[in-house]
């Protein structure tokens, strides 16, 4: 199977011209720059967002992270369908949804229509990454074009989930949250046009069967223990719907798992997940890059509701962030080749977690230098995890298994994308609920409203008496800042722990 597989990518790669490859390559890391700018322009647009559409604290999150979580949940199934229906065919048909999916987040009215929009770009986002490697490795025959070709392609998304936050500013700014998502649609139709004629058709003619049900346990399965988060976030507290979806989404979970350890053909093959580093690396990645969109989210969130940042200038004060994070990315291969990959990934997780540790101790929005060392830091801690981390996986596959550790790879970036903002909004919302001071004026109704969130404060101070909304918003600031301290807290425990886990179990096997 893999023979014939191979003879038809050599096949089909022989008759694209080398000026065609590099427009394919082009289209694909263009549009998967999209995809990751897609991850994280929301961000700093959330303030003028909710007090349009008002969302509650759990629509917010879904609005956030429904991306993310769809993303990671349709990425191997997109993968599969893709190999039997044509990666061409996919990809375009992606960049269709993309397109039509952004237009209509952008002219979304209500909260759940924007959320039913985030979903639909997710849907597209899967369909465009799941088939890019796959026509980058089909075009791409000579091992060093291929090399190159994937290391562009892998930085786009990176690099788009970066600078998502000063474009979303800078857009924001002079158009308004909506047109974070209309800005997509003339780059998708330029996508649409030049792949349509340039990406070659290509298939496993040998496919691996598509099971529907798997599909359904893993989606349902992880929209239920995610509801279940936030509602608890949003209520401070469970009860039995929250307890009961919670159970349902855990036993779907198991269920799924279950299927693919027996099925032949499985969606998912968890016997990887044997090899003790591929799957300490795995955890690494979800742990770091969770806490890094995370990090990226709430503090804009911060800078804005609790500073009184613009939303160009919070996408502005993010860049020292970013521009560490892409010398860590460069520099990885140096510091594992000096330390070690072992030890170069625990110590950038320590230095990622004693930033965060450091931004919940003295960071202060009204004195923004203190906040820049620690924000290199983490920068530069996530860049150098993000990028060995990718290469365990890889490496401690076996090479004829590439493509489904692959797989694995790209899932569990988006997967720790919208599980950290899911896990650590939650802790947030619930913090500042129940941290909200008393403020004098303010009856039992109009404290009920404040708690909702920090945008239904600050629409309702603007219909107090003057002494009142000042007091509310003082009150406001100081329990978002306190819900945005303890989230950093717990982030940096958890890097600490994932640190622990990879000094343990990244050790090379032995030999003899």
């Amino acid at each position: 199977m893999r023979a014939i597989e191979e003879t038809e990518q050599t096949e089909s790669a022989a008759a694209t011209p080398p000026r065609q490859r590099w427009l394919v390559l082009a289209v694909v890391s263009g549009s998967l720059l999209l995809c990751g700018i897609d991850l994280t322009v929301l961000h700093v647009a959330v303030p003028s967002m909710s007090r349009e559409l008002a969302p509650s604290p759990a629509g917010l999150l879904w609005i956030v992270d429904v991306y993310s979580l769809t993303l990671a949940a349709l990425l191997v199934t997109c993968g599969t369908l893709g190999d039997r229906i044509g990666r061409r065919r996919m990809v375009l048909s992606g960049f269709l949804t993309f397109g039509l999916a952004s237009a209509a987040a952008a002219f979304s009215t209500s909260t759940a229509q924007l959320i039913a929009a985030r979903a639909a770009l997710g849907i597209g986002a899967a369909m465009i990454m799941a088939s890019t490697v796959a026509i980058i490795r089909v075009v791409f025959t000579d091992d060093r074009e291929r090399a190159l070709a994937l290391g562009i392609w892998t930085s786009a998304h990176s690099v788009g989930a970066t600078i998502g936050p000063l474009v979303g500013g800078l857009v924001t700014a002079k158009w308004g949250w909506s047109a974070v998502f209309l800005i997509n649609v003339p780059v998708i139709v330029v996508l649409l046009v030049v792949g349509a004629r340039v990406v070659p058709e290509s298939r496993n003619p040998v496919p691996r069967r598509w099971d529907l049900a798997s599909v359904v346990l893993s989606v349902a399965g992880l929209a239920g223990v995610v509801f279940a988060l936030k509602q608890a976030g949003e209520h401070a507290g469970v009860n039995g719907v929250i307890v009961g979806t919670a159970v349902l989404g855990s036993l779907l979970l198991y269920a799924f798992v279950r299927r693919q350890r027996r099925i032949a053909e499985p969606l998912l093959d968890f016997t990887l997940f044997r090899e003790r580093r591929f799957s300490t690396a795995t955890l690494c990645v979800i742990g770091c890059f969770g806490s890094y969109v995370a990090l990226l989210f709430f503090l804009t969130q911060w800078l804005q509701q609790v500073g009184a940042y613009s939303p160009l200038r919070a996408g502005l004060a993010l860049m020292p962030l970013a521009g560490a994070n892409a010398v860590g990315a460069i520099t990885a291969p140096w510091a594992a080749n000096r330390w070690g990959n072992r030890w170069a990934l625990t110590g950038a997780l320590v230095l990622f977690a004693v930033a965060l540790a450091a931004i919940a101790l003295v960071g202060d929005t009204a004195h923004y230098g203190v906040l820049l060392a620690p924000l290199l830091a983490a920068g530069y801690g996530a860049g150098i995890v993000m990028t060995l981390g990718a290469d365990s996986i890889m490496g401690a596959a076996q090479p004829e298994r590439s493509g489904e550790a692959a797989a694995i790879q790209e899932t569990s970036f988006e997967l720790g994308a919208g599980l950290g903002v899911a896990v650590l909004g939650t802790v947030l919302t619930a913090v500042y609920r129940t941290g909200l001071p008393q403020v004098a004026g303010l009856g039992p109704d109009g404290r009920s409203t404040a708690e909702e969130s920090f945008a239904d404060a600050e629409g309702l101070a603007a219909h107090l008496p003057a002494e009142t909304a000042q007091g509310l918003l003082h009150a406001a600031r100081q329990a978002y800042d306190q819900g945005f301290t303890t989230v950093m807290a717990l982030a940096a425990v958890g890097l600490v722990l994932t640190a622990t886990m990879a000094a343990v179990l990244l050790r090379p096997p032995k030999t003899g």
